[in-house]
């Protein structure tokens, strides 16, 4: 790593299940979106994740409601747009918001694992499920990525996770240079320790890009080791509400302007979509 090098911040605008009980500030309506990714883009991100809810926050996996979203983000800035795929269709797995929007990247679970979270205060789950992701439907998802011109992120919440994608590079599917996503904080998964991400990091394949996703507090401590590390972040209100100093976030670009300010910290400048583009071989 050099201290020149450019670090992609990737912002998380919202997940599927928490609330505006506990965060404020979560997106709902399209125009909550539009204007989380604005504040985001302003504070220096890059790239913006996207599940999305119905105006009364429930999620959904309606075409038409990314369509909306992805419009009014692209009508107020230039970030990348990354589309999730995690618990889309749960009986099919289809991702047509996908297939049909074509964003420049969509992430991908590379793994089935148990994933929960645990309140030891209370000694007991916050939740606790099996989250399936078996190859068939990796492999489907792959193939309508490849033929839509989507990159597939791969999220990989283990190393198992990591060495899932041999065969399928083995196979043609998934096409070097990589850009991985690597998970740390889920009970289940790999630990939010710097040396469980150094590990991780260490095994993935020459030439790929990768980011650390840190879950709850933990986020600030597995940034510092990923910027040290040479690796990208991704922060947002999915992820954490807090930051550093155990404030909660007024907005995700709240969260971005901390990610960035560790960034120059340490010697490195935030990319910008463009150079984003050009670092993960978006077209």
């Amino acid at each position: 790593m050099s201290t020149n090098d450019k670090v992609i911040i990737t912002c998380a605008l919202t997940g599927a299940v928490t609330t505006r009980a506990q965060c404020e500030a979560i997106p709902y309506t399209v125009e909550d979106y539009a204007r989380e990714s604005k504040r985001a883009y302003d504070a220096g991100a890059a790239v913006v994740h996207i599940h999305a809810r119905d105006d009364d926050g429930s999620p959904t996996y309606s075409p038409d409601r990314f369509r909306a979203i992805g419009d009014a983000i692209r009508a107020v800035c230039p970030l990348i747009l990354n589309f999730s795929t995690g618990t889309i269709d749960p009986e099919q797995k289809k991702a047509e918001h996908v297939r049909l929007y074509k964003p420049e990247i969509g992430a991908l679970n590379m793994g089935s694992m148990n994933y929960a979270k645990y309140n030891p205060k209370r000694k007991n789950w916050v939740f606790n499920f099996v989250f399936q992701n078996t190859f068939d439907d990796i492999q489907y998802l792959i193939e309508m990525m490849n033929t839509a011109g989507v990159k597939p992120e791969l999220e990989c919440f283990d190393t198992g996770h990591v060495h899932s994608t041999e065969p399928l590079l083995d196979m043609g599917l998934l096409r070097a240079p990589l850009d991985f996503s690597l998970i740390c904080g889920v009970v289940g998964g790999l630990k939010a320790t710097a040396r469980h991400l150094a590990f991780q990091a260490e095994n993935l394949p020459p030439g790929s890009t990768w980011k650390v996703i840190g879950i709850s507090r933990e986020q600030w401590m597995l940034c510092a080791a990923a910027l040290s590390l040479g690796g990208h972040v991704r922060v947002g209100l999915e992820d954490n509400f807090y930051l550093p100093n155990g404030e909660m976030a007024r907005s995700n670009g709240d969260l971005c302007a901390k990610a960035v300010q560790m960034a120059r910290d340490v010697g490195r400048t935030p990319a910008t979509p463009d150079e984003a583009r050009a670092m993960l071989g978006l077209k």
